[in-house]
């Protein structure tokens, strides 16, 4: 294992943990401190675990929250997030290691800001927003996701960006902050009127993250339009740069990607058979209109049929439920072919 390794630079956010489940009261010290030595931290964000009560708590949520949403997003694509050959892949430059990179950062400022509002970190509240005081926030119900927070936290937790004469170490810095501009731009603005009957006497604004859904995306979107770069040397400055190809024949050379664009570096296999990147798409469920074709690769697919039950012909009884008859229906189910 690299010394690079040791570090949670957004591919650990994606790691499955046991026993990883809903959150719960607050760790008590003796078990937040456990918590913190089994993730795989440096020794740096260790000792940032432990003065950190609550946070260990907040890692595993950002770790479910990011193979949650990476799953969902590409539930219907040959490389479907697993977790199977996701070693192998991370050595790797493709385009899915920089959708990783990025949904894992994201998760983990998303899992943090809340935390804070949530109450469940101590060195933290509510979102710290112009004439809002935090213990009038609370009682309110309206505690700012505190981003701010957040995102100053995730860059002394994630620690100075090493190996900026590594082109690959360029596309990971990139990609997890991209992942993190991502949760921001979701942040918006949200108000609530105060007065008698309803009247908007007092109005009490705070700032709140979307949610995590519309980050993934918008993620899946920067994935789609993801730009291949090369590097190159910035005599001025001293240092490696990211560098695109022209964009169209007239432009006589390339430019920097933009802050919004997913990078990568290595062409993607096509993950159509098993391999060490991915099981392969044999025996995965396809919709014949949609997918079938470009997810079975062109093997084709099988066709079963099954009967489904389903509630029909519901009438509503007085006064206070409704009721329904079991019907059963023939569904078709499409499998590709090995």
């Amino acid at each position: 294992m690299t010394k690079e390794n040791n570090y949670l630079t957004g591919r650990e956010a994606l790691t499955p943990f046991p026993g990883l489940g809903p959150a719960t009261a607050p760790l008590q010290s003796r078990a937040h401190l456990k918590q913190c030595e089994l993730l795989k931290l440096s020794r740096k964000q260790k000792q940032l675990c432990r003065r950190e009560p609550g946070l260990a708590e907040t890692l595993y949520d950002a770790v479910h929250l990011g193979v949650l949403e990476c799953q969902a997003q590409f539930r219907h694509e040959r490389w479907n997030c697993s977790l199977e050959g996701r070693t192998a892949l991370l050595k790797r430059g493709f385009k899915e290691t920089a959708f990783l990179y990025a949904v894992s950062s994201a998760a983990l400022t998303h899992a943090l800001a809340r935390a804070c509002s949530a109450g469940r970190m101590e060195r933290c509240t509510c979102d710290d927003s112009p004439d809002l005081e935090n213990r009038q926030a609370w009682q309110w119900g309206v505690c700012g996701d505190n981003l701010k927070y957040s995102t100053k936290f995730l860059s002394n937790f994630l620690g100075p960006k090493k190996g900026s004469k590594d082109l690959r170490a360029r596309m990971d810095a990139h990609n997890t902050n991209m992942g993190i501009k991502a949760v921001r731009n979701g942040l918006k603005t949200t108000c609530k009127c105060h007065g008698v009957s309803g009247s908007c006497a007092v109005r009490t604004c705070w700032k709140q993250l979307s949610p995590f859904r519309e980050t993934g995306q918008l993620l899946k979107l920067r994935y789609d339009s993801a730009v291949k770069v090369s590097s190159t040397t910035n005599e001025a400055l001293g240092r490696l740069e990211l560098w695109t190809p022209p964009r169209s024949s007239r432009l006589a050379k390339g430019t920097a990607p933009r802050p919004g664009d997913l990078v990568y570096i290595d062409d993607s296999p096509s993950f159509c058979r098993p391999s060490k990147y991915s099981p392969g798409t044999a025996g995965r469920a396809c919709s014949r209109e949609a997918s079938c074709d470009s997810l079975c690769c062109g093997r084709g697919y099988n066709t079963q049929s099954r009967l489904v039950a389903f509630s029909c012909h519901c009438h509503v009884q007085w006064c206070c439920y409704v009721e329904c008859q079991q019907c059963v229906q023939e569904e078709l189910a499409y499998t590709c072919k090995q």
